[in-house]
């Protein structure tokens, strides 16, 4: 899969890596420019992640919690630090706290998708692919755009098929 079919990762110049599932900076121009346009705390705080930085990126997503505790997005964003803290417990028990808050809302797909990263990358591909499902199933009933279904139906094929190797070596 060449870099122009990388989903988009939500935010300009930056997109999620297939086999990683994971947000990169893939046009640092792009990216650096639309951080100036932004006033957002949670995009500073994903671009950090973007680019690698997770110890700046807890640093920012401790102080603007601070300021926003309640911020569903905010919450989020602290859990993909504890994901790449490799913090899996912890970020999973965060984005499962959330599920009934965000039940029936916009945001439900969103945090399925992320838990669904949370298990990826802890190596449960199983329990991945069962969320990135919910999160497709959710997103195609709600109309959600297509650079979220898409995003969604890559994540859940990269797991279903690395569950698949797994399950080979068994």
């Amino acid at each position: 899969m060449g870099l122009k079919d990388w989903p988009s990762a939500g935010f300009p110049g930056t997109a999620l890596n297939p086999d990683t599932l994971l947000p990169e900076v893939v046009d640092e121009d792009v990216c650096a420019e639309a951080l100036t346009l932004s006033n957002d705390a949670g995009d500073a705080i994903f671009v950090l992640l973007a680019r690698g930085l997770t110890s700046e990126a807890a640093e920012a997503v401790a102080i603007a919690r601070l300021e926003d505790p309640a911020s569903i997005r905010l919450q989020v964003l602290d859990a993909e630090v504890l994901r790449a803290s490799k913090h899996f417990v912890r970020a999973e028990r965060l984005l499962k706290a959330l599920l009934p808050e965000v039940s029936t809302t916009s945001l439900e797909p969103w945090v399925f998708q992320q838990l669904g990263k949370v298990y990826f990358s802890n190596g449960q591909f199983v329990a991945a692919a069962q969320k990135f499902a919910t999160a497709l199933e959710l997103r195609v009933a709600s109309g959600a755009d297509a650079t979220a279904i898409y995003s969604s139906t890559v994540s859940l094929k990269r797991a279903l098929d690395l569950a698949e190797q797994t399950e080979d070596y068994k």
